[in-house]
């Protein structure tokens, strides 16, 4: 019954192997998830998507393939009650009152009740509030939602409240996850994994397992080897704009420097605002008074460094193309000028921006920038950086 799912999830773009789908099948055999659409979900998601990028993709294909419960008749809804009488008898014996069991022998039992059911919703023809007879909320009818009764069967409600039907039957929309906006430290650490290049340097610590195995054999007595451990030898120059209107993205740009910090061993970062111009700086606190010569920096990194600038662009078009059209000070030169000379000096280069790629076409500024550097900004999202990353190399 589930090979339209995976032939669904293959055709949306996932790539489940059939190996993974068996794995889901035996998961299933094995009752993991019996009578829990949320497990089961979760269960299938699990099994079958092994990369964060197609999660959107899988939320797809799962709607797709169990769309449709709203044509479901009343009819159905009474056969498709399959749990088994001596699991419930059970059950009814390990949470009901003595009173409650009673109210439930007068009822008939479950047949009683489904078939009770059954002829409710063909007689009902309108929604009902309160009462303890017909299909409706707030009542003590064994039907319904939002309500009380000791052995019932939900219906229409998001979550259970008393953990006492015997039967839900809810209509559940999951909602789609964007890659293009979902990111977090995790993720972006995955993004920029694009951006390695291995290399061991140092002190030799690490044990070089095959070297000692190779000198061992050579020498006829135990050679202990080591290696120096392995770095990702990729230099990265960061430069963040903070204050203004990149407050509101803080959060994202937060997480983009946590993970960066964590993936390069040779990361330097400065900030900016708005535009580079003469001075930048490390320590937003003393950006006035202890700020760097733009132009040691640009003497100091040499040019096998990436440089990244993260920034929303958004800025009046006279702070990139004219000599004091910065905000908050004079600036000597234009900031496209610095821009030019960083580019120059640093060839890989890219700009991310936090606004959505959607909205660059009406700002003025954003398109300034990104004609400065040459079609190369991405958005700060997981793609985006996973370009960026790939342009850079």
């Amino acid at each position: 019954m589930f090979l339209r799912f995976f032939e669904t999830l293959r055709k949306t773009g996932v790539p489940v192997t059939l190996r993974e789908y068996l794995g889901f099948l035996e998961g299933m055999a094995a009752g993991l998830v019996t009578y829990d659409v949320d497990g089961f979900y979760y269960f299938a998601r699990t099994a079958m998507v092994k990369d964060e990028r197609h999660l959107d993709r899988f939320d797809r294909a799962f709607a797709e393939s169990f769309k449709g419960l709203e044509g479901i008749t009343a009819e159905q809804v009474i056969e498709a009650v399959d749990l088994p009488r001596d699991w419930l008898e059970k059950m009814l014996e390990k949470h009901l009152s003595e009173e409650e069991k009673a109210q439930i022998e007068a009822l008939g039992g479950f047949d009683k009740l489904m078939e009770t059911l059954k002829k409710r919703l063909e007689e009902q023809k309108g929604r009902h509030q309160g009462g303890s007879k017909w299909i409706g909320t707030a009542g003590t009818s064994p039907f319904g939602a939002e309500g009380y009764n000791p052995e019932g069967v939900r219906i229409g409600q998001a979550k259970s409240r008393h953990q006492r039907a015997v039967k839900v039957w809810d209509r559940r929309e999951f909602r789609n996850l964007d890659d293009q906006v979902e990111l977090g430290t995790r993720n972006i650490k995955v993004a920029l994994k694009r951006l390695r290049r291995w290399a061991r340097t140092g002190a030799a610590e690490e044990l070089d397992l095959p070297g000692t195995i190779r000198a061992t054999a050579e020498h006829g007595y135990l050679d202990v080897q080591t290696r120096p451990e392995r770095h990702n030898a990729v230099k990265v120059l960061l430069f963040l704009d903070v204050g203004g209107s990149m407050d509101p993205h803080v959060k994202v740009v937060e997480e983009l420097f946590s993970a960066a910090r964590a993936e390069f061993k040779h990361l330097e970062y400065y900030y900016f605002h708005n535009c580079l111009y003469e001075g930048v700086w490390r320590d937003n606190r003393r950006r006035w008074d202890a700020q760097t010569p733009t132009a040691e920096v640009l003497r100091t990194y040499g040019g096998d460094y990436k440089a990244i600038f993260v920034g929303d662009a958004a800025m009046s078009p006279y702070e990139i193309a004219h000599p004091g059209g910065a905000n908050e000070h004079w600036n000597p030169e234009a900031g496209e000028v610095w821009l030019a000379r960083a580019r120059a000096q640093w060839p890989a280069n890219v700009w991310l921006n936090p606004l959505p790629e959607r909205h660059w076409q009406y700002t003025q500024s954003v398109g300034m920038i990104r004609s400065l550097f040459e079609g190369r900004m991405f958005p700060l999202t997981l793609d985006g950086i996973a370009r960026a990353m790939k342009a850079l190399t």
